[in-house]
């Protein structure tokens, strides 16, 4: 057997309905919908009720566009192939004032959500001034322009709840927006909540037409004392013991002394997932799951694992990394890696893709 990455279909999209509840929301599909696979994402996000996506990529904002001809779709990174985003009639990101004045006549058409730098300094307008000065020049542009339809920023600390940047970088925003609005300024999209932010508020923030969210909709938690069942995971990631071998006390076992058997008799389970596969180091510093017990991972291979188990476990036994019960957020919990690294790490040129 090789191991494989397994996603239950009708998991995923009544998860994806859960986390939508009665709220609009823009479904994060960057990165091939984190590996879940962009085509199969965005069509099962559009049975769950969802319209719009966000991606970083223009190929892959094309690509939505040939799967969804009406939907909306945001692209997050600035381009410069206009006439590709005009003809695939995709919105798109204005990052800053030197960006407009730099192509605003080549974004003519175009529809642009103004993006607004904050704490995480990675784009955006730095200030309301520099946001004013693009707004009134705009206005005064007698050509043929782009189309102001949204305004946007990305929150970097919704997760941390020891720190008060998230407080800071909000209030910040909405101060923002509500300035914008009361010098009357209309926009039809105001988003910047991600998962993180969107559980803590319980919903939109004031003045929000939408909520971006990514690793929700995929099934994990963005902080850890969120209810498990609040979220559902659809995956799972599964090996096969290929034989059990037993070992003796000083005898060491995988690649540069990985493991050091502290007893004689004990039994190690060769599985057959390694870091090819993409399973992280930090992960296999924890546990797998077989036959619904969980047993210490020992050392990591490029295509093997040993797992310490006794004497109920057999060959041709499934191995468990992640489910529902063994669940990727909770490796992120305890510091293996983000949920988005986890799952983007999965090697699926090699494991089984199936999707039931």
């Amino acid at each position: 057997m090789t191991a494989v990455w397994s996603l239950d279909r009708e998991t995923f999209i009544k998860n994806a309905r859960t986390v939508k509840g009665h709220n609009p929301l823009m479904a994060v599909v960057k990165n091939n919908a984190y590996h879940y696979g962009l085509d199969f994402a965005v069509k099962a996000f559009q049975e769950a009720g969802i319209q719009h996506f966000s991606t970083t990529s223009l190929h892959e904002a094309k690509r939505i566009r040939e799967l969804c001809p009406e939907a909306t779709i945001f692209l997050m990174n600035a381009v410069y192939d206009f006439d590709a985003v005009r003809e695939y009639r995709i919105q798109m990101t204005l990052p800053s004032l030197e960006y407009y004045y730099r192509y605003k006549n080549d974004l003519q058409g175009i529809q642009v959500h103004i993006e607004y730098e904050n704490l995480l300094h990675r784009s955006g307008f730095r200030t309301l001034d520099a946001i004013r000065e693009m707004l009134i020049d705009h206005a005064n542009n007698s050509k043929e322009k782009m189309i102001i339809t949204g305004l946007w920023t990305h929150f970097g600390y919704a997760d941390e709840f020891e720190v008060e940047e998230y407080n800071i970088e909000r209030q910040a925003w909405i101060s923002i927006v509500e300035e914008l609005l009361s010098e009357g300024y209309h926009f039809g999209m105001i988003h910047a909540q991600n998962s993180a932010s969107y559980y803590r508020e319980d919903g939109l923030l004031p003045y929000h037409t939408h909520a971006r969210i990514g690793i929700a909709l995929y099934g994990s938690r963005p902080y850890n004392f969120l209810d498990e069942e609040k979220i559902t995971q659809s995956l799972t990631v599964k090996a096969q013991v290929i034989q059990v071998r037993e070992v003796n006390k000083g005898d060491y076992c995988g690649y540069s002394f990985a493991f050091q058997a502290q007893h004689d008799h004990t039994l190690l389970a060769v599985v057959d997932i390694g870091y090819g596969d993409g399973l992280l180091k930090s992960r296999a510093q924890h546990e797998a799951l077989i036959n619904g017990k969980r047993y210490p991972i020992r050392a990591l291979m490029m295509s093997h694992m040993f797992v310490e188990v006794d004497e109920s476990v057999n060959a041709e036994d499934e191995v468990i990394l992640y489910n529902n019960d063994i669940r990727v957020d909770e490796f992120t919990f305890k510091g293996v890696g983000a949920n988005s690294e986890q799952l983007s790490a999965l090697n699926h040129h090699s494991l089984i893709k199936e999707i039931r």
